[in-house]
């Protein structure tokens, strides 16, 4: 694919990413997206099947994006400490630091959003959505585990809910964020979640 229909692709998704966030999936129409993105439905179909596939391309790029920043925060970490759990605190301080950066609200999350409205989406979107937060529980959980490698929790804890309360933070702090329009609440969240795993490990 060429230069110029990698960038119309593009700016058809980051355009359509908005719209959806904004007003929802079955609120968001092609027309929508196509005003907003000025191009053609020739050129929009060119590049999707419809609106499903859409959905799909849009997931996908979602949790692309996702990986890479958690990746790239997570090669800081490592490179800052030799700790198992301060690498996870320094990458939750990271994260923190990363939203409070933000110039507005955070917009909201697609893969939460889409899930209000999974009865529009297919079972390919759906499983798609299903791969990526359990990604993130396996990420965490990775950490998690070479933490418990080398400390005993205060606690006995279930070290998949724990992982899980990674994305419960973050979602449940993004819906505060966008309720309250304080990006703020989503900062403190993901600090909360930091100071309970060093409350839990720390001694």
């Amino acid at each position: 694919m060429n230069t110029r229909a990698n960038n119309s692709k593009e700016r058809i998704l980051t355009v359509a990413e908005a719209l959806i966030l904004k007003q929802g999936f079955a609120g968001t129409s092609i027309d929508d997206v196509l005003d907003h993105a000025a191009i053609t439905k020739g050129g929009f179909f060119y590049h999707f099947k419809g609106k499903t596939d859409l959905a799909k391309s849009l997931v996908e790029r979602y949790l692309a994006t996702d990986e890479e920043i958690f990746s790239g925060m997570f090669k800081r970490a490592d490179e800052l400490s030799e700790d198992p759990l301060q690498r996870l605190l320094i990458f939750l301080k990271l994260m923190a630091e990363m939203m409070a950066d933000l110039e507005s609200t955070h917009p909201g999350c697609l893969v939460a959003g889409f899930s209000y409205e999974s009865q529009q989406l297919n079972e390919e979107v759906h499983a798609l959505m299903k791969r990526g937060v359990l990604n993130w529980r396996e990420m965490i959980v990775g950490r998690l585990q070479l933490v418990l490698a080398e400390r005993e929790p205060r606690v006995e804890v279930s070290v998949d809910s724990l992982g899980d309360m990674f994305t419960s933070s973050i979602e449940g702090g993004i819906i505060l964020a966008l309720v309250l329009g304080d990006n703020t609440v989503l900062v403190e969240q993901i600090l909360n979640y930091r100071t309970h795993l060093r409350l839990l490990f720390e001694y």
